[in-house]
């Protein structure tokens, strides 16, 4: 009995694992909150996310409280003879030191956080630059080891040719999102990001990372994430750009630091060539899991 449960559980480990490596991170229906963090710094924006908003929801009441109470207690039917108090010091000092310390209780952890988004957690490995234009996204990965550079688009699927580039599962890649060459990056690295503009402002964001970056003409922003699990995490150009801007989503493949390796290799010579090996691999190891599970 505890053989099968064991196996159950291992089973379904598996085929969470393989979901989840299928579809990492992308906009849900009636979604409300925050995608899943991928980052510990996404992981870090959606505690201060909370944080705040559990910190406002009883100054808000208390504001709502406090005005609900004058306009009952001194409206004129009720204080028909309205005070003329002119001074109460103790009101005073409550509600001077009152908001500064509320101030402080979120100014202190704002930057904190502010600072983090500023400090990789360990020195960048890889450099990629990323360069907007209307409507795409061009990217370089930058070999410091003098080594040949990789660069291509990033282009937006469109209906017709998904089966080109063998992505017809909707739900790995979405309508809108899905592009013709993700960027991939390993698991557990540093990635330094380069972003800049071709031509009028854009913004690269990734959601699930914690990541949105201007990109702006003759200026070069650097940002940095750190990806902690595998999968295909989506985008979009967060800052409007023309009559395209909705039409330039990024899309960003987290692999095993081994299949990166191995990509970018290939990658060097045929970017779509290595995409498709890639492709290859991870839905033949996918379906070996599948078929374990079972």
């Amino acid at each position: 009995m505890i053989r099968l449960l064991t196996r159950a559980a291992t089973a379904g480990l598996i085929l969470s694992t393989a979901s989840v490596v299928a579809n990492a991170a992308q906009p849900e229906p009636w979604q409300m909150g925050f995608q899943n963090a991928a980052t510990n710094m996404m992981a870090q924006i959606s505690w201060f996310e909370d944080y705040t908003l559990w910190l406002l929801t009883p100054i808000v009441l208390f504001v709502l409280g406090l005005l609900a109470y004058v306009i009952i207690r001194f409206n004129a039917r009720a204080n028909p003879v309205p005070s003329k108090t002119s001074h109460n010091t103790t009101i005073e000092v409550v509600w001077t030191v009152g908001p500064v310390l509320i101030l402080l209780a979120f100014a202190i952890p704002s930057f904190q956080l502010l600072n983090s988004q500023y400090q990789p957690q360990t020195e960048p490995e890889i450099t990629i630059k990323a360069i907007g234009y209307q409507w795409a996204w061009a990217y370089e990965y930058q070999d410091d080891e003098g080594g040949e550079d990789v660069v291509f688009d990033a282009l937006m699927l469109k209906e017709d040719e998904r089966t080109a580039f063998n992505k017809t599962d909707v739900g790995a890649y979405p309508r809108l999102l899905a592009v013709d060459n993700e960027v991939v990056v390993p698991v557990d690295t540093t990635v330094r990001l380069l972003v800049t503009a071709s031509d009028v402002l854009h913004s690269w964001t990734i959601p699930a990372f914690g990541v949105k970056m201007d990109a702006v003409p003759g200026r070069l922003n650097e940002t940095w994430f750190h990806a902690r699990q595998e999968g295909i995490f989506y985008g979009q150009c967060s800052e409007l750009c023309g009559k395209d801007h909705a039409f330039m989503p990024i899309a960003v493949r987290v692999v095993s630091k081994d299949d990166y390796n191995s990509w970018l290799v290939a990658a060097r010579d045929d970017v779509n060539g290595a995409n498709q090996t890639l492709m290859a691999t991870l839905e033949a190891r996918r379906t070996l899991a599948r078929a374990e599970a079972e």
